[in-house]
């Protein structure tokens, strides 16, 4: 009992990131990450930044995807957001996937057996399309079975390097694929975006409190990152029989769901995504859903999330030229 009211003080405790207490304080001592934020409490070093600066300099808008549970369908979103951005033809659009053990994103996006070709510019995406091109560690793998079995320093500096040695070129957006949690890669992938700058995060959940609990612990990390959160997206959010039309709730919000808990925290509720059996079939396909199913509710329910984090996007852009 006494060990669990000290985890429970050093975790209520933690002075976040960005604090000049991070790695330092009294909370921070036996944290798996006491060294990295010790460290990178002020974000990457100087020669480090400007190196990352100079990479992704052209990076228009930046936003991360997170879930604070697996299986929610963070991946899908992803691959989703990505191929609805890119539906415009005058956007350009990157999908770095980040999640190192669980990477999903090469099968989900029709790319399975591709690899990483390098230049004089450095590492080249892998394109779906002439502007979507994608990154993944399984670009790497010898093949989809492999397991990744790596620590956490080796997993932070594949992350800088995909987001330092990949030739992103002109970007409008990048979408970051992130592994569930609030863990090692969600902490480098903040602190080496920070020598840039971050539109902010989507953080998917699904409907019933097993998953909203562990959301509330990623909304409670990216306040303490000083990460700006542009909303939550509610998938799996019912389903509706095709024959008869009955809408069942396959998990049910027993404590009010997404909609209640933004209310709660403050939060933006950017959509409910109903399930739909199409998605998965599409994505074990490598094909984008909105293009195969473009009068599905789910397809209509994504379309209006893609929009509000376009209007986000472009709003953020213009505070930010205003301070500048």
């Amino acid at each position: 009992a006494a060990v669990a009211a000290q985890l429970s003080l050093s975790l209520a405790e933690c002075p976040g990131t960005g604090s000049a207490q991070a790695g330092r304080a009294a909370a921070c001592q036996g944290c798996p990450n006491q060294g990295m934020c010790a460290a990178g409490a002020a974000g990457p070093d100087p020669a480090e930044a400007a190196e990352l600066r100079a990479r992704l300099r052209a990076v228009r808008h930046t936003v991360l995807v997170l879930s604070g549970k697996g299986g929610v369908g963070k991946s899908t979103f992803s691959a989703l957001l990505a191929h609805g951005l890119a539906a415009d033809e005058t956007k350009q659009v990157a999908l770095l996937d980040i999640d190192i053990c669980g990477p999903s994103i090469p099968k989900m996006m029709g790319l399975e057996g591709e690899q990483v070709h390098q230049s004089g510019s450095g590492w080249s995406p892998v394109y779906v399309e002439e502007n979507l091109g994608v990154m993944s560690v399984g670009f790497l793998l010898s093949s989809p079975d492999d397991a990744v079995i790596w620590r956490g320093p080796k997993k932070n500096g594949l992350i800088k390097q995909f987001l330092r040695d990949v030739d992103w070129g002109e970007v409008d957006y990048l979408i970051v694929d992130t592994p569930p949690g609030t863990s090692d890669e969600h902490l480098s992938i903040v602190q080496y975006l920070s020598a840039t700058h971050i539109d902010g995060a989507v953080i998917v959940t699904t409907p019933q409190e097993v998953s909203l609990q562990d959301v509330r612990k990623e909304i409670n990390f990216c306040r303490k990152v000083k990460l700006p959160i542009i909303g939550v997206v509610e998938n799996m959010s019912g389903f509706v029989c095709p024959k008869c039309k009955n809408e069942s709730q396959i998990f049910p919000p027993t404590t009010g769901g997404a909609e209640k808990m933004c209310q709660n925290l403050n939060v933006s509720l950017l959509g409910k995504v109903p399930l739909d059996p199409q998605i998965g079939k599409s994505c074990d396909r490598g094909q984008s859903f909105l293009a195969e199913a473009p009068e599905s509710p789910a397809t209509l329910s994504y379309r209006n999330i893609i929009q509000r984090i376009q209007e986000y996007c472009e709003q953020h852009h213009s505070q930010e030229e205003k301070i500048m």
